[in-house]
């Protein structure tokens, strides 16, 4: 993008001075001349008037060098006498300018041709380096409006594509564009609605499977009280509505199956190591700021099955939330659990308020005046990859992330293949 931003802000540049530049330089090498003609007609008007005023006797003669040009000659040719000279003998590319004097004489007045190509090389220079310091300004322009495009486009792409990954965190950076600063309120938006509508949908699969599941569990309970009834034929066909039921339950059960395995098509083995130095090297910086330090105690060799991006804005938000509401060291912890791997994000301030604990991670809750979305939002990345965000403690505050263990499948199909070719 910033590359031909250039180039065709550069080319305009180019094609102006060209256009421009040329013209210019002709219209001034031949005013040049123009004018140097014309100075040869003045001064032979002066020449005229004291010819005419003093004749061609000795004074007369003074008076006439003094007015033409060094290195120039003077012929008048009266018209019944003998041809008056003045000046140099001779000069080489002569030039010349005439002009009427009494009745039937002329003056002539010649002057070195280089004079005036010196003076006419000189005013083209100056345009030549007008232009170049206009194709020069001109160029500086070009890199900063290719910057100053480029870098927000660029921005816009990387935050569209955190969207599309799950990342609806909003941005504050504005580029004092409208336009760009009109699509980054877009991209906000559309952040925040796509997130609510994900939360929405997820809680409702999720009310929606916990409302199924006891529907038939209770009706599996009275189909196995059917199931011994002493009429055969009762039997019979309770048994078969208990198969069918089982059916239903394993239906349910592939289907909620397929939208977790949807919510994580991006996920892919991720080295918990590698995930939380990312985050390290973003927030080391703002906590030290702050006075405050960043302990990391994360062992090598753990792999989540999550989506990168997710997993460190996740990471991102709890410890952005320990930098503004909480105190001390700031910690980050992983190992291994029982059916999931354990990410632990701690600090040692006075941790979450009991009356807010059983709402932390609800929208626009929050114990100071944040906008209360930044939890909220955490959850989100961590269960759209079929991982779990919790409190683990209130105070001092302890926030777990239970994600997913890359399966040995996976771990193999990402592992790169060995060269074995070689010399045979």
């Amino acid at each position: 993008m910033r590359r031909r931003i250039l180039i065709s802000t550069l080319l305009t540049v180019a094609l102006t001075a060209l256009f421009l530049g040329g013209p210019l330089a002709l219209a001034t090498w031949q005013l040049v001349e123009d004018f140097t003609r014309a100075e040869l007609t003045q001064r032979l008007e002066q020449v005229t008037e004291t010819v005419e005023e003093y004749g061609t006797g000795a004074q007369s003669r003074r008076l006439v060098e003094a007015a033409i040009p060094p290195n120039s000659r003077l012929v008048v040719l009266p018209p019944d006498g003998v041809p008056i000279a003045y000046g140099v003998a001779s000069v080489d590319d002569p030039v010349t300018e005439t002009l009427p004097f009494g009745p039937g004489g002329i003056m002539e007045l010649s002057q070195p041709t280089s004079v005036m190509r010196s003076q006419q090389t000189q005013v083209v220079a100056v345009v030549v380096l007008l232009v170049g310091f206009s194709v020069t300004v001109g160029t500086g322009v070009a890199v900063y409006t290719a910057r100053r495009l480029s870098d927000p486009l660029r921005d816009l792409a990387a935050r569209a594509a955190r969207l599309g990954a799950g990342d609806f965190r909003r941005s504050p950076a504005r580029y004092d564009i409208a336009e760009l600063d009109r699509v980054s309120e877009v991209l906000d938006s559309s952040a925040t609605a796509l997130s609510q509508l994900l939360h929405r949908e997820r809680s409702l699969v999720g009310d929606v499977s916990h409302q199924l599941r006891s529907r038939i569990t209770a009706l599996q309970l009275r189909l196995d009280e059917l199931a011994c009834h002493p009429d055969p034929d009762a039997r019979r066909e309770a048994n078969a509505a208990l198969e069918q039921t089982e059916r239903l339950t394993a239906v349910l059960d592939d289907l909620l199956e397929s939208a977790r395995a949807a919510r994580a098509v991006g996920a892919e083995p991720v080295d918990l190591a590698e995930a939380v130095a990312d985050a390290e090297r973003e927030w080391r910086g703002p906590l030290t700021a702050a006075g405050r330090s960043l302990k990391v105690r994360v062992p090598d060799g753990l792999l989540a099955r999550v989506t990168a991006a997710r997993l460190r804005e996740a990471i991102g938000v709890l410890v952005d939330n320990a930098l503004q509401h909480g105190d001390g060291p700031v910690t980050i912890a992983a190992r291994t659990g029982e059916n999931a791997l354990l990410v632990e994000v701690s600090d040692t301030g006075p941790g979450v308020p009991e009356d807010l604990v059983p709402h932390v991670f609800d929208r626009g809750i929050s114990a100071q005046s944040s906008t209360g979305l930044g939890l909220a939002l955490a959850r989100t990345l961590v269960e759209a990859d079929g991982g779990r965000l919790e409190l683990s403690r209130a105070r001092p505050p302890v926030f777990r992330l239970y994600l997913p263990a890359a399966r040995t499948d996976d771990v193999a199909a990402a592992a790169p293949v060995p060269d074995r070719t070689g010399p045979r």
